[in-house]
């Protein structure tokens, strides 16, 4: 007996492809090691931070994504309930189509976490995904792409692509007349702002849509109250996490300029004194970070961990992580994009002023607050910015129920979480007419022009004395 051929990904139930997706986490926990050994780089000189900062939320994810997608994903019905009372006869199923093919963009400072579930929500949605890694990413992303494969996603379905800037530019060049194919209809971008704006130069000429997941500047609030000793432990990872290169990592700290604001500054550097090795900078960050800074010490900052040097870091591209204080509001540094551990300190006289300058910054992807749980909610309900944390920072958004998006330069559209699923897709609308009522084949006569305008008096009337009138004026 011959074997059935497989069917086409797309044509498999959303449970289904909910499941099989779901299934890489198997193979990826059984070559941990791989990606642990893979992973490894300038920046991630930690095993430990591959596993709790890339694995276990990106497996967490994938079980989610095979417990909830299918619900996410399934179709709505519209019937009787809610219907407008003009729509008589008419029902309807609002589905969830994948847009056909996705171009991921990866990136190179977290190319398990960030890249691994885009690429299984876009799978599971029913995409073909045309995957490009971030160059030095290419072997890693191989072994993640045959951990998919592993569980049972076809090869046609998804892809890897040459790491190059090329591979990109080719995969959007196609032409937006063409059918089926490579044709990419949803860019999904995890980068800089820089690299975001020239993407988009690219997807505005065929109208294709896209994601965009870009820079931060990120916000720490300290309100009077917090606890000092808490709020440095919590800096101090976020500053060093990924040896700086995260873009929700902490570069701006607002507190009040008091005897608790110098009580931070001397915690902080305290906690980061205890690490004796200095952090690899990313060629790509290490001209824009040594301006920044030289610029800001020379603008009236202060070094307050005594210890940047702009030789060392243009010579060996590394540096020790760095508290930088009485930085201004209005200083380069307060809104740069730096993957970097460095962090600006900026006292003001109300820390209430920390939401203008939060909401006014060009960079809003999250923000921290700290404080009483009461005053920290009402500080973090005024923030406009993708993800807010209280009394804690970056660890939240890594739960797989929640979506992740900027403001501003920071991007737009989201990823992850029940939403960043949708995303992935495009409503599709089916309707049906029951019955041979249809209001607007009525005839147009002096009958009908009359009596339209009372009914819609009727329909919509504000009390009863209304609707009575209208009704007495509809039937006489």
């Amino acid at each position: 007996m011959q074997n059935r051929p497989a069917k086409p990904w797309i044509e498999l139930t959303i449970r289904q492809r909910c499941k099989t997706v779901a299934a890489t986490r198997f193979s990826i926990a059984r070559h941990v090691e791989d990606f642990t050994r893979l992973c490894a780089s300038e920046q991630r000189t930690d095993p430990l931070e591959t596993v709790t900062a890339e694995l276990f939320p990106l497996c967490d994810a994938l079980h989610y994504l095979g417990r909830k997608g299918a619900a996410i994903l399934r179709a709505r019905r519209l019937g009787v309930v809610g219907r407008p009372l003009w729509m008589w006869g008419v029902h309807s199923v609002v589905q969830r189509a994948p847009h056909g093919t996705v171009l991921i963009l990866g990136t190179w400072n977290y190319p398990l976490f960030l890249v691994g579930v885009q690429v299984a929500q876009a799978l599971a949605a029913g995409n073909r995904v045309r995957l490009k890694p971030a160059a030095g990413c290419e072997a890693l992303t191989r072994r993640l792409v045959q951990c998919f494969y592993d569980a049972g996603v076809p090869a046609d379905a998804l892809v890897q692509l040459d790491s190059s800037v090329d591979s990109a530019r080719q995969a959007l060049a196609s032409p937006p007349t063409a059918r089926g194919g490579d044709r990419i209809d949803l860019v999904v971008l995890t980068g800089s702002a820089n690299t975001g704006r020239k993407i988009l130069e690219q997807t505005a000429n065929s109208l294709t849509p896209a994601i965009m997941e870009l820079s931060g500047c990120d916000a720490v609030v300290v309100l009077p109250a917090a606890p000092v000793s808490r709020v440095c432990e919590f800096v101090k990872f976020g500053l060093t996490l990924n040896s700086g290169a995260t873009c929700i990592g902490p570069r701006r700290l607002f507190v009040e300029d008091s005897p608790i604001a110098d009580q931070l500054v001397k915690g902080l550097c305290q906690q980061l004194a205890a690490i004796n090795t200095p952090f690899t900078i990313h060629p790509a960050a290490r001209d824009g970070v040594i301006q920044t800074i030289t610029n800001s010490i020379a603008g009236g900052a202060i070094d307050a961990t005594s210890c940047f040097d702009a030789e060392m870091l243009a010579s060996s591209g590394r540096m020790n992580a760095l508290v930088l204080d009485r930085v201004c509001v209005d200083d380069a540094i307060a809104s740069a994009d730096l993957f970097a551990p460095v962090i600006s300190v900026i006292r003001l006289a109300n820390i209430q002023d920390a939401v203008a300058a939060i909401n006014e910054n060009r960079y809003r992807l999250a923000a921290s607050v700290f404080g009483p749980d009461r005053d920290a909610v009402a500080m973090a309900s005024q923030l406009n910015v993708g993800s807010v944390a209280i009394n804690d920072l970056i660890a939240p958004t890594a739960d797989p129920r929640v979506p992740f998006g900027g403001r501003g330069n920071s991007g737009f559209g989201v990823t992850r979480g029940d939403e960043g699923l949708l995303a992935m897709t495009v409503p599709k609308v089916t309707s049906r007419r029951r019955g041979r009522f249809a209001l607007h084949l009525l005839p147009r006569n002096d009958a009908t022009r009359k009596k339209m305008p009372i009914v819609l008096q009727l329909l919509n009337a504000k009390g009863i004395s209304d609707r009575w009138r209208a009704l007495r004026r509809l039937i006489s």
